[in-house]
């Protein structure tokens, strides 16, 4: 699929909100990583980065509903964005200090937030050279 604006494909993944469908969004976002050119270690940071922020949504135990991804593939970049659409919209929502840490170092941008009662997420991975 490609977005309106032009800025590249967009891939989008809605899944039951449970940790052991998680894989699923690891693996797509490796794969697109891969399609992009990252490298192996650039494309394990993504993979991590994905694992940290939707357990964040999800946690341990899962949730009622569904957790939507969208994958943005641009030219040097990829962007990830997740929604949660929980009926406990923000109970729960985890993003330890451990995780932030971890997430500073394997992607160039991330956050996660709550607003009106969606927990939401995104990421951005750059494409660098390697040497």
């Amino acid at each position: 699929m490609t977005d309106d604006d032009g800025e590249g494909e967009q891939i989008r993944l809605t899944m039951s909100a449970t940790p052991h469908l998680l894989r699923v969004a690891r693996l797509t976002a490796a794969g697109l990583a891969s399609r992009l050119g990252f490298s192996f270690d650039q494309i394990e940071d993504v993979k991590i980065a994905v694992d940290e922020l939707c357990f964040a949504l999800v946690g341990t135990k899962g949730r009622d509903g569904s957790l939507t991804l969208v994958y943005r593939l641009q030219a040097d970049r990829l962007v990830i964005e997740g929604t949660g659409d929980f009926p406990d919209a923000g109970a729960g929502l985890t993003a330890s200090d451990l995780s932030t840490r971890i997430l500073s170092a394997v992607v160039d941008e991330h956050e996660v937030n709550e607003l009106d009662g969606t927990v939401r997420f995104r990421l951005t991975k750059r494409r660098t050279a390697t040497p």
